[in-house]
């Protein structure tokens, strides 16, 4: 623990960061429609050196953060992953590996072991293979994720699975489920897709109805029946869309509060979303993690409660929700200050609303979806 943090603690003031992300690439595979990726990623050019991000984890480590997750883009798409998983293995972080499966195989999985990755959580798009390819623009790798999943558990490894839900798939949740448990899978988060990045572009194609969120939570709760009768160990995890939330999250823990994400260039973000925003973040090739955490502008913007706007000024749960998403409200609003439109006491909360109508009525197809890839990126990066 730093003097700094030790300092911290005394006070109350701000701790050191639990979770590093380490955002490696932009660069994948796959062309996911609700993909959290900026939509300009394509003008992130220049990623991190091997050494730089050895730096970057030597230094996390030392300010306290103990948890440390390899994303992307995919993060196999980096030929230096078990390098850089053998060192935070020596630095002594919990690493997890946060994959698509693509661009792994039975001999890779082993490297990675061997280098003391802790964890695998591969995604899935969906149970059926066309509704898989339509989502993530790509016809083989419905399979290949199977597969690896199934090498994962041999290796070894407990089977994670993340589900990505929306209007195209959640009707067949009980079919995703039925096959996450031939897989054999441990655990399995039904995670309703979060309406960023390119999800937010899609919201119109990837909201689903009340009725559907209704139906797939129940029959979520089935199969955690049918399981404990069984004697079978899955647990399910299902995400509830912020947008039929009527209170909101404390997003990240709270703003630069527990959580840290390094991006493929450097950049530093207090969630994996930030770069949205109407600001300028810190880069660790200009500026240490330390200073970067406790005096930066940008991580000491939305922290405590001075700068909130009524209703949430005054409001009693302030220091829970903390005001809620700061990425949400600048999407829906244009100003990152406000209230989380998801709360119901938020004067923008019309604006969630009027996205539940529109998914009872949405028509837009699955082959209508934005795909996320270099070329739609370019778009956002002229404009």
């Amino acid at each position: 623990m730093t003097d700094r943090t030790h300092t911290a603690a005394i006070n109350g003031a701000t701790g050191a960061p639990l979770w590093l992300l380490a955002e490696l690439t932009y660069r994948c595979p796959l062309q996911c429609a609700y993909c959290s990726n900026p939509l300009d990623f394509a003008a992130v050019q220049e990623e991190l050196t091997t050494a730089e991000w050895i730096d970057v984890l030597s230094q996390a480590r030392a300010m306290g953060a103990v948890q440390m997750g390899f994303s992307g883009g995919e993060p196999l798409v980096r030929r230096d992953l078990e390098e850089l998983v053998a060192e935070a293995r020596r630095l002594g972080f919990y690493t997890n590996l946060i994959t698509s499966g693509l661009g792994l195989d039975e001999p890779r999985i082993e490297a990675l072991r061997e280098a003391g990755l802790d964890h695998i959580q591969i995604s899935l798009q969906a149970s059926d293979p066309d509704v898989a390819a339509a989502v993530a623009g790509s016809p083989k790798a419905h399979a290949k994720k199977l597969a690896m999943a199934r090498a994962v558990k041999a290796a070894g490894y407990p089977m994670v699975l993340n589900v990505v839900l929306h209007r195209h798939n959640i009707d067949r949740i009980d079919e995703i489920i039925a096959l996450c448990d031939e897989l054999g899978a441990d655990a399995v988060e039904l995670a309703n897709c979060q309406m960023y990045g390119w999800a937010h572009l899609n919201r119109e194609g990837l909201l689903p109805s009340r009725a559907q969120l209704e139906a797939a939570e129940a029959t979520t709760a089935r199969w955690r029946e049918r399981l404990v009768e069984r004697g079978r160990d899955m647990r399910l995890l299902f995400v509830v869309p912020d947008y039929y939330g009527e209170r909101p999250k404390a997003c990240m823990g709270g703003w630069g509060s527990i959580f840290m994400t390094v991006a493929p260039d450097g950049a530093v973000l207090p969630c994996h979303s930030a770069r949205m925003l109407p600001m300028s973040f810190p880069n660790v090739r200009d500026q240490g993690l330390e200073a970067i955490w406790y005096d930066s502008e940008p991580f000491n913007r939305y922290r405590g409660d001075a700068w909130m706007q009524a209703p949430c000024r005054s409001c009693e749960e302030r220091h829970k929700d903390v005001g809620g998403c700061r990425c949400q409200a600048y999407l829906l609003t244009g100003d990152a200050t406000a209230t989380d439109p998801v709360c119901s006491l938020s004067p923008d909360h019309h604006l969630i609303e009027a996205a539940r109508r529109e998914a009872e009525t949405a028509t837009r197809p699955i082959a209508a979806l934005t795909l996320r890839n270099v070329h739609e990126s370019r778009v956002f990066c002229r404009q």
